[in-house]
């Protein structure tokens, strides 16, 4: 548990939304809010993986469709956001990372929560400058061999280039290039961004303060969820 947090939280009982540009923290601290409230933590990804690999009418949709690298229609992915929260791990709430992404997602996932009696959603909204955004992304580098995650700005290696756990090969993802990360940003802006307005206009947003360390963010989303209930 963060430093901070005392007590267990209570049952969650809701649909929390994470919303915020790449490499804002939305999926490790969706990770470990979900942890601690003992919810699911969702992503659209994990559930094409999935309904792929079960071979459901869904996933058989999707499967060629992610293969030819283009985006999946929100009809399938829709379907599989309803039939994911539909089970019974989802009773007493869940955590969205990345989901939805645009208005009509949005607007069709309050009909699906609503039919599944969940009511409106919580959003928490992290706010993180450009900057700092370029600084977490294009600084991230991963260990080839145990998956351990450096920065070279705030969280260097020791001996640079190497894992301090097993002196493994650090390596930067392709889609933490410079290049990359600019149109990663602009179609955040082009597509999710407007949901910001579109949840604050319902009441529904909180700001977050996503400047702040790990565990100042977590303490801040579980005072926020607290407030909430």
């Amino acid at each position: 548990m963060a430093s901070g947090a005392s007590a267990p939280p209570r049952l969650l009982n809701r649909a929390v939304i994470f919303l915020g540009p790449p490499g804002a923290g939305k999926g490790t601290q969706a990770k470990i809010v979900a942890g601690m409230y003992g919810v699911p933590h969702l992503s659209t990804g994990d559930m094409f993986r999935d309904h792929v690999s079960r071979g459901t009418d869904l996933g058989n949709r999707a499967r060629p469709i992610m293969e030819r690298g283009e985006l999946v229609p929100d009809e399938i992915v829709l379907g599989m956001v309803k039939e994911r929260l539909s089970r019974v791990d989802c009773r007493n709430g869940f955590v969205f990372d990345g989901f939805p992404r645009t208005l009509n997602q949005a607007e069709r996932l309050t009909e699906i929560l609503h039919g599944l009696s969940f009511g409106a959603p919580r959003v928490i909204h992290f706010v993180v400058d450009r900057e700092q955004l370029f600084k977490r992304m294009t600084g991230r580098r991963t260990c080839k061999v145990g998956g351990e995650i450096y920065n070279v700005y705030d969280r260097p290696p020791r001996v640079p280039g190497r894992c301090d756990n097993d002196g493994g090969e650090l390596e930067q993802r392709a889609d933490d290039r410079e290049d990359v990360i600019t149109e990663r940003l602009a179609a955040y802006d082009r597509q999710t961004r407007p949901l910001v307005e579109y949840y604050r206009r319902q009441n529904l947003l909180e700001d977050l303060n996503g400047m702040q360390g790990p565990e100042g963010v977590t303490r801040t989303l579980l005072e926020l969820l607290a407030k909430a209930q």
